[in-house]
């Protein structure tokens, strides 16, 4: 490899040619160069002007707002990816990490903060319904574009595992243990590049795991939360957005779409609620301002100690794209469910579908028409979101034509409060509806809108 030259021959040969370039001039010339030099600046127009003064004024005002938008916000347009709704419940994305490119399918998640994936030879899934053997796994040692995140790099909220001084194995990589509900994952911390069609970005933070615990699903994790390490805070992105299909836990519908987009500002037909300060314990999820819950037109009396998070990291609604049907705590619970069944009297209940899933209230809709009252949630600003009955009930309509009120909670345990939130808005009650997290704004954005 040949060696840089030194600064001084730089600077000598910059000298030279400067003077090579005025010694082609004579005096005489010099001095008859005019000092100025004037040149016709003629408007013009991308298309021809109307002779209407106020049409005229219109096209400047959009010239001018097209080129205001290009000046703030440049030519970064919305990055729009696939989203696949899955047979156990989940909806997935497919990302590439690596050079050359990996792909693997990714679990979206708002409830959680890191993007991972399982990874080598090595991965093995303890206790899982699935064999490691049949998850599709990123491959470190074919990407050239990967190093390890130190364990003394600032991001690392883990550290360097404590070693003897002495000892040659001690790991300098930032490890992870996470937990998700009954499952778990533990890995390190990769930095590699993330691909997408005209776009990398350079050193995302993606997890290495080796080690599953109690998994359900053969699919990475990527974590949508509030923090550094997931997905659209690493993107630099002011909001992301989806759109469910409807699915009944397959993997045949066609897909919808993710967007990540840079832009600020309004996004046509949404009504908006801002997002709430998180608790100390808990900083990672999408808190709502829930004002109150209605069930077809009836207010359901639930304390806002159970709608608003308190001093004690107990209550509040949270938002959440990786929870199927939701949650909700004992004594909201029982609230809800009183009213349903109240509203639903006049159809017979399966006890024994109940006894066998664990859920309910549950009813025999064979041979009668359905009639289920929307649930509403009201939110902070004026924006209320209607889940009509097939959005929040489970229908098993062959052969036994069941439906059910499947939302998951701990009523059984009889307690007042558990820790974290009180309700957790599932991403069932999410389908057919456009939803934006607005991160520049702070605040949560929906419609109604055919996915």
């Amino acid at each position: 490899m040949a060696s840089s030259p030194s600064p001084s021959f730089l600077l000598l040969s910059l000298f030279t040619v400067f003077s090579l370039l005025f010694s082609a001039y004579s005096s005489e010339e010099i001095e008859n160069t005019p000092l100025t030099i004037t040149l016709p600046l003629t408007p013009k127009f991308a298309r021809e002007p109307s002779t209407d003064p106020m049409v005229f004024l219109q096209q400047l005002a959009s010239a001018s707002k097209s080129r205001a938008h290009l000046l703030k916000y440049g030519k970064t347009s919305p990055l729009k990816i696939p989203l696949y709704p899955m047979e156990y419940g989940g909806h997935t994305i497919p990302l590439s990490f690596g050079t050359p490119p990996q792909k693997l399918s990714y679990l979206v998640d708002t409830g959680s903060t890191v993007v991972w994936a399982p990874c080598t030879t090595h991965y093995q899934c303890i206790n899982c319904t699935i064999s490691a053997k049949d998850v599709p796994f990123f491959e470190p040692q074919l990407s050239t574009s990967l190093t390890n995140l130190s364990c003394k790099n600032p991001i690392c909220n883990t550290g360097c595992l404590r070693c003897k001084a002495n000892s040659k194995n001690c790991p300098k990589v930032c490890t992870y243990y996470l937990q998700y509900g009954t499952g778990a994952a533990a890995g390190y911390y990769l930095l590699e590049d993330l691909h997408f069609p005209g776009k990398t970005i350079h050193n995302f933070i993606v997890g290495c795991t080796i080690t599953g615990l109690r998994e359900s699903y053969t699919d990475a994790m990527a974590g949508f939360g509030r923090s550094l390490f997931s997905l659209p805070v690493q993107m630099k992105v002011k909001k992301f957005a989806y759109c469910l299909n409807s699915h009944y836990f397959d993997n045949t519908r066609k897909s919808s779409r993710l967007i990540f987009d840079y832009r600020d500002g309004d996004t046509k037909g949404l009504s908006y609620t801002p997002f709430l300060k998180n608790p100390p314990d808990w900083p990672d999820y999408y808190y709502l301002n829930v004002k109150n819950l209605m069930l077809g037109n009836k207010i359901l009396p639930i304390p806002s100690k159970y709608l608003a998070p308190g001093s004690n990291d107990t209550g509040g609604l949270i938002i959440d794209s990786g929870f199927s049907y939701g949650y909700m705590a004992g004594p909201v619970y029982k609230i809800v469910t009183n009213e349903l069944k109240k509203q639903m009297s006049k159809y017979r209940r399966s006890h024994a579908t109940e006894e066998e899933i664990g859920l309910g209230p549950c009813y025999n809709f064979t041979g009668r028409k359905i009639e289920i009252p929307d649930l509403i949630y009201h939110f902070a600003g004026g924006a209320t979101m209607v889940v009509p009955g097939n959005r929040y009930f489970y229908f098993d309509t062959e052969p036994t034509g069941i439906g059910c009120f499947p939302v998951d909670t701990d009523a059984a345990k009889n307690l007042e409060f558990t820790p974290g939130p009180s309700i957790i808005l599932g991403n069932y009650m999410q389908v057919n509806q456009y939803i934006e997290y607005d991160l520049k704004n702070n605040r949560f954005g929906f419609r109604e809108q055919k996915c």
